[in-house]
């Protein structure tokens, strides 16, 4: 779905931020759907870059590795960018200040795709929509006493904000057109234009 969503904008030779490059497996998917991109990657963790490189492979010709968050991201300006699985671990007011960031680095009309954990906060919806997590990790085949430890953690740990949150800061950002492309119980997916 992110290839899609950027390829309707980015050129055949275009350049590409992956923010939470982690292990590589995007770069990679998006490496081998087109060939003539270029890709810069940031992650703040030199073990996840380490296997994002393996993951790579040949392809790592094509891709910067950058250790670091979105400070550590060249100045572009970039065709497209992606954030996937990232933001959520990131509080309020350094999120809304990366999202800036990547707005800042990308061109005119560029593309934002973001995926992350995102639903509803009021009242007791959050400890519903985690026990959600939870039922349809269990469903999935995870035991469900470590599916239960997960959610717990996740909601320990995790900064989750609410689908019109994240949507009003990509707007705050000065991204337009924000659009939803996908909503998977507790993760939502957004596309939104530099």
């Amino acid at each position: 779905m992110a290839t899609l969503l950027l390829e309707e904008h980015a050129p055949e030779e275009a350049s590409i931020l992956v923010l939470g490059a982690g292990g590589g497996l995007e770069l990679k998917a998006f490496a081998q759907a087109h060939p003539k991109w270029r890709f810069e990657g940031v992650d703040p963790s030199a073990e996840m870059l380490t296997l994002a490189e393996q993951m790579l492979g040949p392809l790592s010709e094509r891709v910067k590795l950058q250790q670091g968050y979105i400070d550590a991201a060249s100045e572009g300006p970039f065709d497209g960018a992606a954030c996937l699985l990232t933001l959520h671990f990131i509080g309020a007011e350094e999120r809304r200040r990366t999202i800036a960031e990547v707005r800042r680095r990308l061109k005119p009309g560029a593309p934002f795709v973001v995926a992350h954990l995102s639903f509803p906060q009021a009242g007791d919806e959050r400890a519903l929509w985690l026990s959600r997590y939870a039922a349809f990790a269990a469903a999935s085949g995870i035991d469900l006493e470590k599916a239960k430890s997960a959610s717990a953690a996740i909601d320990k740990h995790l900064n989750i904000f609410t689908p019109e949150q994240d949507e009003g800061m990509l707007r705050d950002a000065g991204f337009s057109g924000v659009s939803q492309f996908y909503a998977g119980f507790a993760f939502r997916g957004w596309v939104a234009y530099a």
